[in-house]
């Protein structure tokens, strides 16, 4: 948790704000249709009018990247959205092209404030950044001023039309009443359920049903294609071990690279810490005086560690009784710094008041700036040049016997020895296998997955440290598969099917059963060895224990206690049960969730009342001639991204 006390650069925080606004200006372009609209050409064709406004194919191109660039969709499913995609700028400029018809209007005040409140980043500490700021920052997006404007100006007018077109909206109090009651309505249910497991036991597959299935359902049955391969494996860290190193090379590579072997001045620390983050001034009165306290204890000899431990409110020190361990300066905020760097070895600072609150320090160790010694640094530069000269050799190594595989692949045992590499030989393996040493490798797969018979693959990382390469020594092309090669999938298939057939016929008895016993659930279960579960309360939003969400058995709210349900299907199983009980809603809770219940169902009503007059606008417009279509436009911007 040391990053706690690290510095906030104010480079990076502009560097930041500049990406927000960058970011804020993609959200707007892809929000506002009309984003650098031009008249059409034929360099760039119309694909849509609403009266004198033109959607060409670069508006199109233009929202399709932004989807693109944001990922709000895979590229696989632009061609399929793209009309969807055109269909809502229509909609936007019919809305549009309607408000300015009903006479209304925006001015450049309203405009503005809409920037202001768009990308506040225009006005730090509330002044505008400047024309030429302004103008650039739209300029990295592809539009001008007076594109960005303009199209603001067309998205408050549509926004507006919304508005109106909902206004009005009234939600009855009968209305209200019936979905609070509708939400908070319980019921109890008891019920059995017919699982396929409980009769896999009586299932038998003979061969004859095998062979039938099999004959019924040959075509799902196939051996994908596999493959023989030989792997030369190469182990860097075994190869490291038998190479020798002279102190000579070490101190060449110490003399020629010293500079990255100086440390600067630094301290080794321990500190508790009192956070004032947020507190009030009494709050930070009182903080400050247990941090005098526990000053006085660590000044008398108390033990820090264990004080650290029980006070300390740095989360990443705390458990490891406030150690820090080193500290070099620049990592950590000024003050904190400041007091560190000035305490002699084991001496302990007073209070040190930083931005996140009291601070005791303790300096353990101290070490001047200094160029670390060859003997202190020989061990690593024995392990990075072995490092070196082991990666060296092994590419060394692959290269050869790659070349010499590819003119002899009958070689491989000759080419491993003489190159000391291992040989793992794996017959007839598929996609996905696990490999022996190597496990279930994807680059592996790859590697080999299009090579034909002695070709050799591209050398290829595996676990360990290790490299390896493989020459394919024979291919078995995919087939439909026989009987026999089929038998272990097609048995427990068959062995479903048939549990699932007798999971509906025994579903259909219990149900009979239940009706014959006059409605009594349990003792027809009980006759078929069947439990029933007595599930608590539950409303519309809740769960059935066992059984999960209750969307599968609507009736179950609408039906009087005593109903027998069922045989119902959820997922594999079937259900066949009872509506024990029905709890009303405490109406006396009704008055504190009127107003947010009133709310919602006034946004669903004006979400389907908009809906409604956005269809009937976009049907009369087409009908009058405003909206027009040229499916040929739009099916070659469809087509330009398919594949």
């Amino acid at each position: 948790m040391f990053d706690l006390f690290r510095s906030r650069d104010k480079a990076v925080r502009i560097l930041l704000g500049g990406l927000l606004l960058v970011v804020a200006l993609s959200m707007v372009t892809y929000l506002i249709p009309n984003y650098g609209s031009t008249e059409g050409s034929a360099q760039d064709p119309i694909v849509a009018e609403v009266g004198g406004d033109k959607i060409t194919t670069r508006n199109a191109q233009i929202v399709i990247q932004q989807a693109l660039r944001s990922k709000s969709m895979s590229p696989a499913m632009i061609p399929i959205l793209i009309p969807q995609m055109v269909d809502q700028m229509i909609t936007e400029r019919a809305l549009a092209y309607q408000a300015e018809r009903m006479g209304f209007h925006v001015s450049e005040e309203q405009v503005s404030n809409a920037i202001r409140l768009t990308i506040p980043q225009l006005f730090p500490e509330g002044k505008f950044v400047g024309r030429d700021i302004y103008a650039a920052m739209l300029a990295q997006q592809n539009l001008t001023i007076q594109d960005f404007e303009t199209d603001m100006a067309r998205q408050l007018l549509v926004t507006r039309l919304r508005e109106v077109a909902v206004e009005g909206t009234v939600v009855a109090q009968a209305d209200v009443e019936a979905e609070f009651r509708q939400r908070n309505e319980k019921v109890t249910i008891e019920y059995a359920m017919i699982t396929p497991e409980k009769f896999r036991s009586e299932v038998k597959v003979t061969d004859a049903d095998a062979q039938a299935y099999y004959e019924k359902n040959r075509g799902a049955y196939k051996i994908p294609e596999r493959r023989s391969v030989a792997i030369l494996v190469i182990d860097q860290a075994r190869l490291e071990q038998s190479l020798a190193s002279k102190d000579a090379d070490l101190r060449r590579l110490y003399e020629s690279d010293k500079d990255r072997f100086r440390t600067g001045e630094r301290v080794k620390a321990r500190h508790i810490l009192l956070n004032t983050t947020g507190k009030s001034a009494d709050e930070e009165i009182k903080i400050k005086a247990k941090a005098e306290d526990l000053l006085k204890q660590v000044k008398a000899g108390g033990n820090f560690a264990e004080l650290a431990k029980k006070n300390s409110e740095d989360p990443g020190t705390k458990d490891k009784g406030g150690n820090l361990d080193w500290v070099v300066k620049g990592q950590t905020v000024p003050e904190f710094e400041k007091a560190l760097f000035a305490l002699k070895p084991n001496e302990i600072s007073g209070l040190v008041k930083t931005q996140y609150g009291f601070h005791i320090i303790q300096a353990l160790e101290k070490q001047d700036a200094h160029l670390k010694t060859f003997d202190e640094v020989k061990a690593g530069l024995l392990t990075e040049l072995k490092n070196q000269l082991g990666q060296d050799r092994i590419q060394s190594a692959l290269d050869a016997a790659a070349a010499e595989l590819k003119k002899n692949p009958q070689q491989i045992d000759q080419v491993a020895s003489r190159l000391k590499f291992n040989v793992v030989n794996v017959e007839k393996a598929g996609a996905g296998d696990p490999i022996p040493e190597i496990g279930v490798n994807r680059d592996f797969e790859d590697a080999v997955g299009s090579l034909k018979k002695g070709e050799v693959s591209q050398a290829v990382a595996a676990p360990g440290n290790r490299m390896i390469i493989a020459v394919i020594t024979d291919v078995f092309p995919a087939h439909p598969s026989t009987f026999e090669e089929a038998q272990n999938q097609i048995r427990p298939a068959l062995t479903q099917v048939k549990a699932n057939q007798l999971v509906v016929q025994r579903a259909a008895e219990l149900a009979a059963k239940v009706k014959a016993m006059n409605g009594d659930l349990k003792k027809a279960a009980q006759s078929m060895g069947l439990q029933v579960v007595n599930a608590p309360e539950f409303n519309r939003a809740g769960a059935i224990e066992g059984l999960g969400s209750p969307d599968a058995i609507p009736e179950i709210f609408t039906k009087p206690a005593g109903t027998v349900f069922g045989p119902t299907s959820i997922g594999m199983y079937r259900v066949v049960g009872k509506v024990s009980a029905r709890i009303d809603p405490n109406l006396a809770e009704l008055p504190a969730q009127t107003d947010s219940i009133r709310e919602e169902i006034k946004k669903t009503k004006a979400r389907e009342r908009n809906a409604l007059f956005e269809d009937g606008l976009r049907q009369q417009l087409t009908k009058d001639g405003k909206i027009k279509i040229h499916m040929d436009v739009l099916k070659r911007v469809e087509s330009s991204y398919r594949g």
